[in-house]
């Protein structure tokens, strides 16, 4: 088998030809996708298929592939947003419409240094290397082996040796070490169960002027995250939201909209780290008005820039 840098190699050539060792997904007509790691002798089966990796090893990107009992499919090389949906998994893996959306607002950009903590199966991890570039780096913990592993073979299938990546197996609601957090991280992105429990530890390892993440599935997860946040009194521009992905079936004159949906996933809190001070978190219904304006200066209809 090829190494994983001689494939990447490959992969800067064009035409882009298939090699050995690398992920390959197969698509039927009604775009079904099936991912598999091309391994030169070998078959793939099929719902009763087959169909030799030699012939799929040395095809261009993109061709039309006929298995054993005449059906036809496509050859491609899947997307990152794809190869995050097929990958082996460990923890269940954020959905590409999540994971374009951490990378925007977190505002990831080359040689940014990013903290990580739960690597999961590696989707997050990936997004956030892809974005930081050569020049940045990223430090992600795991507490869980198993899951570690998982994500560490994830990315190396799909983006070769990366030398900007730091992984530790490291419960980070116990801290983050001071080795890891010297110079102080720009970026830090988190995708854990219980964040408001790390918010301590962002207010050491964050620079003035970084950015928080966090990504929770539920209510009462986003409810405390956003209440630490606010009481750590160095976190500003506090947002929380989630994002809903809707297909549409065009069909010449027939337009709708699919009858499934890609609705919640999760929730996601952005802060910046600032000086304190500028702005004081008041209960809306115990703050008291005097001719209209709140104690605290800020005019009764206007809208509160932290909200």
């Amino acid at each position: 088998m090829r190494s994983v840098e001689k494939v990447q190699n490959v992969l800067l050539q064009w035409p882009m030809q298939f090699v050995n060792g690398e992920r390959v997904h197969l698509v039927d007509k009604n775009g079904r996708q099936y991912a598999l790691t091309l391994k030169a002798g070998e078959t793939y089966q099929h719902s009763g298929d087959t169909v030799a990796h030699d012939a799929l090893i040395g095809q261009p990107d993109g061709s039309l592939v006929t298995l054993s009992r005449g059906k036809r499919m496509l050859a491609l090389r899947p997307t990152f947003g794809e190869y995050v949906l097929k990958m082996p998994r460990g923890a269940q893996v954020l959905y590409p419409k999540d994971l374009a959306l951490i990378a925007m607002w977190a505002d990831i950009y080359p040689g940014a240094r990013v903290f990580e903590a739960g690597t999961g199966s590696g989707a997050l991890t990936m997004t956030l290397l892809r974005a930081v570039g050569e020049r940045g780096a990223v430090v992600t913990y795991e507490a869980r082996e198993d899951f570690a592993g998982t994500a560490l073979k994830n990315i190396e299938r799909y983006l070769g040796p990366v030398s900007t990546l730091t992984s530790r197996r490291a419960d980070v609601y116990e801290g983050i070490a001071p080795e890891d957090r010297n110079p102080p991280f720009d970026r830090l992105v988190l995708d854990l169960p219980e964040p408001w429990r790390v918010v301590p530890h962002a207010v050491e390892a964050l620079r003035s002027g970084g950015i928080y993440l966090s990504f929770v599935p539920t209510v009462p997860q986003v409810m405390q995250t956003v209440d630490a946040l606010e009481r750590a009194n160095v976190f500003g521009m506090i947002h929380s939201f989630e994002t809903l992905l809707r297909t549409w079936n065009i069909q010449g004159r027939s337009v709708r909209p699919d009858h499934r949906m890609v609705a919640h996933s999760g929730f996601l809190t952005v802060a910046r780290k600032i000086d304190p001070g500028l702005w004081r978190k008041m209960n809306p219904e115990s703050a008291r008005v005097v001719d209209g304006v709140y104690e605290d200066g800020m005019p009764e209809n206007q809208e509160d820039p932290c909200v």
